[in-house]
């Protein structure tokens, strides 16, 4: 895979992201990337707004991102992952639509879709 591509800013994201790295995940991203819900609102602007809200998620035990399925178009990459989180209700597992915009070998901008949340006790097994 060629170093700087669209797949590889995003797949070095997704390993510093499950390997709760804070400053390989600010570098997988441009300094002034911004985050969005798909289709809505501005969720952080640039490394000071997104380091606190991926430190506060690396809090949780059991916090991983397990990668379903990923298209590339261009500088574009969409991933459908499904995350293990802790949430106040339990652990469980949300599924995500993740979109990367990819300029200069690192993501210009994020916009995340949630899907189905599913707590493990619901599921009757562990994660």
């Amino acid at each position: 895979m060629q170093s700087g591509s669209p797949i590889a800013a995003v797949q070095a994201q997704l390993d510093a992201f499950n390997a709760r790295d804070i400053d390989a995940l600010m570098a997988a991203y441009a300094p002034d990337a911004e985050q969005y819900q798909l289709h809505g609102d501005l969720l952080a602007r640039g490394h000071e707004q997104m380091r606190p809200r991926f430190l506060l998620r690396f809090q949780e035990a059991d916090l991983h991102a397990r990668l379903i399925s990923r298209t590339v178009m261009d500088n574009v990459v969409v991933d459908f992952e499904i995350i293990t989180r802790n949430f106040p209700e339990g652990l469980g597992t949300i599924e995500m639509l993740c979109v990367y915009e990819v300029s200069g070998g690192r993501i210009q901008k994020a916009s995340f879709a949630s899907g189905r949340t599913t707590l493990a006790r619901a599921q009757g097994a562990s994660i």
